[in-house]
């Protein structure tokens, strides 16, 4: 049996997950891995759970909170979710 490193329930069916840069973390629910390991939108707050942008290092939900926090990275920033690659 494992404890859940954010809400410390005992559980059996604990998941560790594996992270690059070598961390291992034990979780009981994927709730509790979003909330520990999921990036946070700088412009928003909301946690990144799916692609997300990142621009100059920054992580943002989507273009839209990126264009809103920097209107600098604008130009740099594309909307592709749905379009076609070619």
């Amino acid at each position: 049996m494992g404890t859940c490193e954010v809400c410390g329930n005992d559980y059996w069916m604990t998941f560790e997950v594996h992270t690059t840069g070598g961390g291992v973390h034990t979780f009981d629910s994927f709730e509790c891995a979003a909330q520990r390991l999921a990036p946070v939108c700088e412009h928003c707050g909301c946690r990144i759970l799916g692609h997300g942008v990142e621009a100059s290092g920054r992580f943002f939900c989507c273009a839209h909170c990126a264009r809103r926090s920097d209107m600098a990275m604008a130009a740099e920033l594309r909307d592709t979710v749905g379009a076609h690659p070619g």
